[in-house]
């Protein structure tokens, strides 16, 4: 995942690129009349995987994704966490104090649980995910205006697979590393799409 993540980062312009120099250079006889049309490779662009905004992801994602995320308290044990991520086949949770659903106060991931339960022979049963969560002040976030390719660089930079967004001090949603990676792959196969298109006179 983290190689794809990194392949779309350094070659994805370099396709459009490459694409686009066949346009205006290689083969410019095509369609002799397109420079001359609203739509230019510039506003292509702006309607590109570049303009992708987190908000788009967590819309994608449907109906449980935007405000419903699952979530844990800071008082509850490491081990009904846990529980709750194999039932629900996610990789982490968003902790928050006791009565405070929309005020983040951390995360628990399955990292959490490998590196600061199981490797220290710790009991999940009798530890607080307060006790080993990530808190917030620590917490790498991003906004529902955060552009994906940004989020996506912040998550390999920091080597996280979940990052949770937060609008006006208020938690909206969570994304991970293969929703990006998913948006991406989506705008890089719409782009080429519209490409496509372009070359053929279809705009």
């Amino acid at each position: 995942m983290q190689r794809a993540v990194r392949a779309f980062s350094v070659h994805g312009n370099t396709v459009k690129n490459a694409i686009l120099h066949r346009i205006r250079v290689v083969n410019p006889v095509i369609r002799p009349v397109m420079f001359s049309r609203s739509l230019t490779s510039a506003s292509m662009e702006e309607h590109g995987f570049e303009s992708t905004t987190i908000s788009d992801v967590l819309k994608a994602k449907g109906k449980g994704a935007d405000g419903s995320w699952l979530w844990c308290t800071t008082d509850d044990s490491v081990y009904d966490a846990v529980k709750s991520m194999t039932q629900h086949n996610v990789g982490a949770l968003v902790v928050v104090k006791p009565g405070e659903q929309k005020s983040i106060a951390g995360i628990i991931t399955e990292r959490d649980y490998l590196r600061k339960i199981i490797v220290h022979g710790r009991s999940s049963k009798s530890t607080k995910v307060g006790d080993i969560m990530t808190e917030e002040n620590k917490l790498i976030t991003v906004t529902p205006e955060t552009k994906v390719l940004q989020a996506m660089q912040l998550m390999t930079d920091n080597r996280i697979r979940h990052i949770p967004v937060i609008n006006e001090k208020e938690m909206v949603g969570m994304v991970s590393i293969g929703d990006v990676v998913r948006a991406v792959v989506s705008e890089h196969r719409a782009e080429l799409d519209r490409l496509n298109a372009y070359i053929q006179g279809g705009y």
